[in-house]
């Protein structure tokens, strides 16, 4: 018997449930991106201190070429703010939407790749802040000095250092989610354990280019993200492999008892 909600609403009622719906993520994002505004100072000096431990204390500076390139910086720190703060609400009301159609067996399946998302996103973002950004600055910062008699003085806009920033957070945020995408297309049965351990030389390829497209062009940026892309995806073929082996003794019992 399916357990599923005995309800079915008319179209009518889907479009405005799906209505209600935009509009809460809409409210969320606009009310966090006010609240990340008002302490977007703040928030710009995290975002910078990387940059700040590179150049060493009292070194380096920030500067903006255009009269109103400071303003719309802290305009979109306010933005990249939100999108953090408002994440777990979009997702709640993204789940809310869609949960009411799902079978129970599909909401216990779904459900850890929910939670698993926004975790493995600010793990990547963390891993680019803390660890990828302090040491590509420092590569980055070391051409600084004197060059055919002339001084070399790295002097970043404020709004390209936020772009790179972003660029890496998102970048490495969003590559972090492989182990979600790889287990969800093995759950649907799209591909098998076996073909994703086939293809694992094509992934590395696949890892390293993404890396080259996504990151700036050096050399330990790209190292820093195609490494762990090929190790999560590695870490999926485990979870695969604990899963699957789950399943096989689950339907060895049914069989079990059925007989």
């Amino acid at each position: 018997m399916r357990d599923i909600d005995d309800s079915k609403a008319p179209l009518l009622d889907h479009l405005i449930e799906l209505r209600k719906r935009l509009l809460t993520c809409v409210w969320a994002l606009v009310i966090s991106g006010a609240i990340c505004y008002y302490f977007s100072d703040k928030l710009l000096g995290f975002l910078i201190q990387p940059l700040k431990d590179g150049f060493g204390d009292g070194n380096g500076r920030l500067v903006y070429t255009k009269l109103y390139e400071a303003f719309f910086v802290e305009l979109k720190v306010a933005m990249f703010g939100a999108f953090f703060i408002s994440f777990p609400i979009t997702a709640n009301q993204l789940w809310m939407f869609i949960a009411p159609g799902l079978y129970a067996k599909e909401k216990r399946a779904l459900l850890p790749f929910l939670l698993a998302t926004p975790i493995l996103f600010v793990g990547g973002a963390a891993f680019a802040y803390y660890l990828v950004m302090p040491t590509a600055f420092h590569f980055f910062l070391k051409f600084q000095g004197q060059a055919g008699g002339l001084e070399l003085e790295a002097l970043p806009s404020v709004d390209s250092y936020l772009s790179l920033v972003m660029q890496f957070v998102l970048a490495f945020g969003i590559s972090f989610l492989l182990p979600v995408l790889v287990m969800l297309l093995n759950r649907a049965g799209i591909v098998s354990r076996a073909q994703l351990a086939g293809a694992r030389r094509y992934v590395i390829v696949g890892a390293v280019a993404l890396a080259a497209v996504l990151t700036p062009p050096d050399v330990i940026s790209q190292l820093m993200l195609a490494i762990p892309l090929c190790l999560l995806y590695e870490l999926s073929l485990i979870a695969i492999w604990f899963t699957d082996r789950r399943a096989a003794k689950a339907e060895e019992k049914a069989l079990a008892n059925a007989e």
